[in-house]
């Protein structure tokens, strides 16, 4: 059985989820908001071992400006503790 089976946020698409979530409760990004994700942000998402929601929205987070570890504590947080 999947760990993230009985959360109604991860059957949501990506959309659904970005739309929902209420960015306040979050520090503001870091960064200023990119196109594409900077070197060490590929390198890490390369090694970073999650289901593809998990990553798919870490990237859309590092995107908006956040940092990897303010994507990663949000994803988690909305997903679910990841295994």
């Amino acid at each position: 059985m999947p760990y993230h089976s009985g959360n109604k946020k991860s059957n949501m698409t990506m959309k659904e989820l970005m739309d929902k979530i209420d960015f306040s409760k979050y520090p503001k990004p870091l960064n200023k908001p990119r196109k594409t994700l900077n070197k060490l942000q590929k390198d890490f998402m390369k090694d970073h071992t999650q289901d593809q929601k998990h990553k798919k929205m870490m990237t859309k987070l590092m995107k908006m400006g956040y940092c990897i570890e303010q994507s990663h504590k949000i994803t988690s947080d909305i997903l679910g503790k990841h295994k």
